[in-house]
């Protein structure tokens, strides 16, 4: 009887309820992994790229060829969009719409809320898939065990001996849903908090690039470069973010 347990003896014994535990754990797995490689490459790359590009920008002669040199590096898209978007404001022309009603100042700084709302989803995307597997898949992996542990004691029942031999191994075999849970929601986990942690930085590198990015769009001087000079022209915005 020894040799009959094992993994495929579990699977053999095992219902269309079980299988399809399995299969949703699998289906989980190949997921995250697919989210935790994709997005791993794509902060590398943006760390990498835009980054560098970032120390670049203010050392241009002018700000079309800095808006190049960082399309050509950020290709995440979350840095030249927010230089694109300054520029854009800054330059609209006056017209019968609301916005002609709005000067400058407050048109920039609308149009780079707007684009660091729109960069924050972008690098957000997916982490609801790793935080939904990470906080799922224990108890699906359990819920499959106790299935399995359910029959196992059904069919000893059945046989009508009660050896601890014939308890020990289907038991241990319904374990490994278990187990195969917790393999598939720890990575998750960890990826989400790493993925949390990098995108925070982002962000706060994007906020204080976007501060400078006004000051630049309107008085043509970086902020730090002018800060006693700039403390009237530019404002602080509310709790001294861009971002609420």
């Amino acid at each position: 009887m020894q040799q009959e347990l094992g993994l495929m003896h579990f699977w053999q014994s095992g219902d269309a309820v079980t299988h399809a535990v399995a299969y949703l754990l699998l289906a989980m797995s190949v997921l995250s992994w697919y989210f935790i490689l994709s997005k791993s490459l794509s902060t590398w790359r943006l760390r990498r790229g835009a980054h560098a590009a970032l120390e670049r920008f203010w050392q241009a002669r002018s700000i079309d060829e800095a808006l190049a040199d960082l399309r050509r590096a950020d290709s995440e898209r979350i840095f030249a969009p927010l230089v694109e978007k300054a520029r854009a404001a800054a330059t609209m022309q006056p017209d019968d719409s609301l916005a002609a009603a709005i000067d400058r100042e407050e048109l920039v700084t609308h149009a780079l809320r707007g684009e660091i709302t729109q960069a924050s989803a972008r690098l957000e995307s997916g982490l609801t898939l790793l935080a939904s597997v990470g906080s799922t898949a224990p108890f699906i992996g359990l819920f499959g065990t106790v299935w399995g542990i359910y029959h196992a004691l059904i069919a000893i029942a059945a046989s009508g001996q009660v050896l601890i031999d014939k308890v020990a191994g289907p038991v241990g075999e319904a374990l490994v849903m278990t187990a195969a849970g917790l393999a598939v929601a720890i990575p998750a986990v960890l990826a989400y908090n790493a993925f949390v942690r990098a995108n925070r930085l982002v962000l706060a590198e994007l906020d204080g690039f976007a501060h400078d990015l006004l000051a630049l769009v309107l008085t043509g001087r970086r902020l730090k470069e002018g800060a006693d000079s700039l403390q009237n022209a530019v404002p602080p915005l509310a709790g001294g973010q861009l971002v609420r």
